[in-house]
């Protein structure tokens, strides 16, 4: 026998009157985003005007009892998902620095944003049992605004002083970050848009930096963390994506990596190649942002350094001379696992935050080096 049409149901959900006691707009916001809905595609799914799917987002009512089971079950998540928050914090994409603003539809930059804000629920509910490292970025305000490329190099030297690498490359760009309290993440490659790029804000209560999921390149991958790094000490309340920003970050990002009066002796005053190879093994970066630094630095003339880009163009990606996987993201991972250890498993962690089991995994790495401490409390 067939069910209710779906306008009976319809019907039913609208003399059902009794409000929800408790909804969180915010969560209804990330549920949404991340199953790339728009607010009119989730309201003529649930039988209510996309008004009224803004209104609820913004918290400026509570739904029926019906309507918000109807809402869980058409995104996906259990009810609970939606009774309640643990960080309340979103990230308005004015306030996001992606790498490739303009060739990512607006639905996969939206559906990036709530996976950072997800990740941030669930780091909130971790910080509730564990100790990780505070927010503490150096500051560069002097820096703020129209800034040369002298400025970057200076800026970098100072940064990289403030953060404790002074000589020699930078070990672990991420794990640099996640010591100085900011979220650091990948994408799911499996559920993401392929276009969606690295990405930062510092809108939040601590920094928040996605990575690409698509870049399989140690080298590419450490440009992109410090390119972003760049981003979070230069422009925290810059208009993202110009050019101008864009510029201001790798310029950033290549002096981070590459100090001037360090790399200088090693790289070559030709296109030499072997020189080069050797150059990107000690330093961790690409050929190609070491062919732009010998060029900037002046070293490779504007006729070899044309060659370089034809050799490097023919190369194509991955380029020769592989340095292994990326840099990983794991502080949180690792925090997760230390809860493991003290009997606090990945589920009750989910329950702790009202979260779906499957939204931790999702968000979670799987190992670090920085070990947290517990605080001594209990579920």
């Amino acid at each position: 026998m067939n069910g209710p049409s779906e306008a009976v149901q319809a019907a039913r959900r609208r003399r059902v009157t009794g409000s929800v006691t408790t909804f969180s707009g915010s969560r209804l916001s990330i549920a949404r985003r991340m199953a790339r809905m728009s607010r009119a595609e989730l309201a003529a799914l649930v039988d209510i005007s996309p008004t009224a799917i803004t209104q609820l987002e913004r918290e400026q009512y509570r739904p029926t009892t019906a309507v918000a089971a109807e809402l869980a079950l058409r995104l996906g998540v259990p009810g609970h998902f939606l009774q309640r928050s643990v960080s309340d914090q979103s990230i308005p994409a004015s306030a996001a620095h992606f790498r490739s603003l303009r060739a990512t539809p607006a639905i996969s930059r939206e559906q990036a944003l709530a996976h950072a804000e997800l990740a941030l629920e669930v780091l909130f509910a971790v910080e509730d049992f564990v100790d990780l490292p505070p927010a503490d970025l150096p500051s560069l305000k002097g820096y703020i605004g129209d800034i040369s490329k002298a400025d970057a190099e200076r800026a970098a030297a100072e940064a990289r002083h403030m953060l404790g690498v002074t000589e020699g490359p930078v070990p672990h760009v991420v794990r640099l970050l996640e010591s100085r309290g900011v979220l650091v993440l990948r994408y799911p490659g499996d559920q993401f848009d392929r276009r969606v790029d690295a990405f930062s804000t510092s809108v939040t209560s601590r920094p928040v930096v996605l990575l690409s999921s698509m870049k399989d390149d140690k080298a590419r991958s450490r440009f992109d963390s410090a390119h972003e790094l760049g981003h979070l000490l230069l422009h925290p309340d810059a208009e993202p994506g110009s050019k101008l920003i864009e510029g201001q970050a790798q310029d950033f990002a290549a002096a981070f990596l590459t100090p001037a009066e360090q790399v200088i002796d090693d790289l070559p005053r030709n296109l030499d190649w072997d020189a080069f190879h050797m150059a990107k093994r000690r330093w961790g970066v690409s050929l190609r942002a070491l062919v732009y630094r010998a060029h900037t630095l002046g070293l490779l003339s504007d006729s070899a350094y044309k060659r370089a880009n034809i050799a490097l163009s023919n190369w194509g990606t991955p380029e020769p001379g592989p340095l292994g996987p990326p840099e990983s993201p794991s502080l949180l991972g690792a925090a997760v696992a230390l809860l493991a250890e003290h009997g606090v498993t990945a589920t009750e962690l989910a329950q702790h935050g009202a979260l779906p089991e499957e939204y931790v995994e999702m968000v979670v790495a799987a190992a670090t080096d920085i070990r947290p401490k517990v605080r001594p409390t209990s579920l």
